[in-house]
């Protein structure tokens, strides 16, 4: 048997791109994440309950900064040279988004550096890197005239020694449904690829498309699933018990009505608990307001005219497609056929997480809190679809 793929998780939040390679056979050295929400879902469902990581001694199994680890284990990192195949997962993307507003000197844009830094120390064989859309636009008036991050990676990347693609993928073609543009870059050692002549010269980007329909069939998946694939066995109207928060309602199952939502919930009994599936607590307002939009089947734009709405991001989630790329904000979304917002499990499943998945933490938070704290909704809309990771994590594979 083939020894097993080792790797490291760099910003790996709430374990999606981790339980991708997972389910590809990577085996993982440890994880970096600064949050400490974020890292319980990570340490609950990869450490505690399958035991993914290989946790090195010299690091304690908790939440990292990457700069702490970098200042303090400079020297463990050097020593693991020629032991990791791949160094996976790329700073966090708020100082690029779309989404949010686009901030040049955001602090968050320096730990690019870091990222590159511990690359250096490493030298793994591979490098999997992934960012928003943003990531590749320069911002308007910069010391690097404009140009874009993805550049200055590329070439940062390449100074080190290795070999560098960038692309970018929307997630909806791979089976998630959720229209999602990411920038994916991947990079092989130079030094690597000289020494093995029957290396795989196919890159990273061909062989994941060509592989995805064949990917998708054994999986019995389709590509482009629509949102009522994803979560129509998870409605309100199935009935509703007590959350595990109190004075919160949370949803049971309903039968399951697609492949999409039979894989999701592989190993997860009708009568068993829902994870996650609290349904919040709108106003009757609120709520008509929505009932409204459901009715007259209301666009996005002429909702928020109606009710004279200053939020220019609420969307109205139409069944029959993909959705938009889901953000962080929960209220940024109306569910396509209940007057309400959507469930952090209803989010997991847009995100492909299996519902044996659990998430820690609050569910929401608010104000000055939200530089702390990683909410479950926020885990899941910062995360890499496990979908998508684990196609990732077989041509990775292929590639060494």
């Amino acid at each position: 048997m083939e020894s097993q793929k080792t790797y490291i998780d760099l910003f790996s939040g709430c374990g999606g791109l981790s339980l991708g390679l997972h389910n590809a056979g990577w085996k993982g050295a440890f994880a970096i994440e600064k949050s400490e929400d974020a890292f319980n879902t990570l340490e609950h469902n990869l450490i505690k309950k399958k035991k993914h990581f290989d946790w090195p001694n010299w690091l304690e199994q908790k939440h990292h900064d990457i700069n702490q680890v970098l200042e303090d284990h400079s020297e463990n990192l050097i020593a693991l040279r020629g032991k990791i195949d791949l160094v996976a997962g790329g700073p966090p993307c708020q100082g690029f988004s779309m989404a949010g507003r686009r901030i040049e000197n955001d602090s968050r844009n320096d730990l690019i550096n870091s990222y590159i830094k511990f690359i250096d120390l490493v030298k793994p064989k591979l490098i999997f890197f992934e960012n928003v859309k943003g990531f590749t636009q320069g911002f308007k008036k910069n010391d690097k005239k404009g140009s874009a991050y993805s550049l200055y990676v590329i070439d940062e990347l390449k100074k080190k020694g290795y070999t560098v693609q960038g692309h970018l993928i929307n997630f909806a073609d791979y089976g998630v449904p959720q229209k999602r543009t990411r920038f994916i870059l991947v990079g092989i050692q130079n030094e690597f690829v000289e020494n093995n002549s029957d290396i795989n010269k196919e890159t990273f980007f061909e062989e994941i498309k060509n592989n995805k329909k064949n990917f998708l069939i054994n999986k019995n998946l389709t590509v482009n699933p629509s949102l009522e694939n994803a979560i129509s066995d998870l409605l309100q109207s199935n009935g509703q018990v007590e959350s595990e928060t109190p004075n919160f309602k949370a949803g049971v199952y309903g039968e399951i009505e697609s492949k999409y939502q039979k894989h999701l919930r592989k190993y997860k009994r009708q009568e068993s608990k829902v994870d996650s599936h609290r349904f919040a607590k709108h106003t009757d307002v609120v709520k008509n307001r929505f009932q409204i939009a459901l009715n007259e089947k209301l666009t996005s734009s002429t909702y928020r005219e109606r009710f004279k709405l200053k939020k220019s991001s609420t969307k109205i989630l139409e069944a029959n497609k993909p959705t938009p790329t889901i953000t962080t904000l929960p209220d940024d979304y109306i569910h396509y056929c209940e007057p309400r917002i959507m469930t952090v499990r209803e989010y997991a499943r847009i995100q492909s997480f299996p519902d044996t998945y659990q998430f820690k933490g609050k569910y929401t938070t608010g104000g000055k809190r939200r530089t702390q704290e990683v909410p479950r909704y926020s885990q899941i809309g910062n995360a890499i679809p496990p979908l998508f990771g684990e196609q990732a994590g077989l041509i990775l594979k292929s590639m060494i």
